[in-house]
């Protein structure tokens, strides 16, 4: 074999194990959230989520240290998953009003109808006590939902669509409104329906300042 042709061929197989490896991290970041989510934090262990992945325990150690690096990992995931959520709602959408309303509503829909959602971000809340690393993850993401959100309140607002008159005020108060959502979505699981999701976006939008009879007055 010329050294070309194994060179060649050295970083052919480089790149698939790389690819490989990649696919496998991305599995078992999957899988540790979809446990995490069902039975919390501290109700999963590192063999579990290896074998929701399928692969072996050495496998796993190989992409993470410690189950602490795989609930960071599973954050991101979280954070990355919700992004994507909101980025494929407001595909092809321009009317200002139409995006943040359609921001809105995945909101509340993920709130009420995704118990996976709720029980992760309470498992970050409990554990971000004691890890200020968690804490300060969920801090940046947080405060990137609120700066998308009082973004989207100014075009509205400029456009006429809306009246607010401090949209980041609005907006705090608003995502603040939205956390309790969550909470009694997990107490009082029997509002975790079409007719109180519909409620609950009306309620957001008045604490956003619409006001259908006054902007189309």
């Amino acid at each position: 074999m010329s050294i070309v042709r194994f060179v060649v061929n050295n970083a052919a197989a480089k790149k698939l194990s790389g690819t490989r490896a990649g696919k496998m991290r991305s599995e078992l970041v999957a899988s540790a959230f979809a446990l995490f989510s069902q039975r919390g934090f501290d109700g999963v262990n590192l063999d579990e989520i290896a074998a929701h992945a399928g692969v072996t325990k050495g496998s796993l150690y190989w992409h993470f240290n410690s189950k602490r690096d795989l609930i960071h990992a599973a954050c991101a995931y979280y954070y990355r998953t919700y992004q994507r959520r909101i980025n494929e709602a407001l595909s092809n959408v321009i009317d200002p009003w139409e995006r943040l309303d359609r921001t809105l509503r995945v909101a509340v829909r993920t709130c009420l109808m995704d118990q996976q959602n709720r029980v992760f971000t309470m498992e970050i809340f409990t554990f971000s006590v004691h890890d200020e690393a968690l804490r300060r993850g969920w801090q940046q993401f947080y405060d990137s939902v609120r700066e998308f959100y009082i973004g989207l309140v100014k075009t509205a607002a400029s456009a006429g669509r809306i009246h607010v008159s401090d949209p980041e005020q609005a907006v705090n108060l608003m995502l603040a409104a939205m956390e309790g959502v969550k909470l009694r979505a997990l107490f009082e699981p029997e509002i975790c329906s079409a007719q109180e999701e519909a409620r609950i976006v009306a309620g957001l939008w008045e604490i956003l300042g619409y006001r259908p009879e006054a902007v189309h007055a």
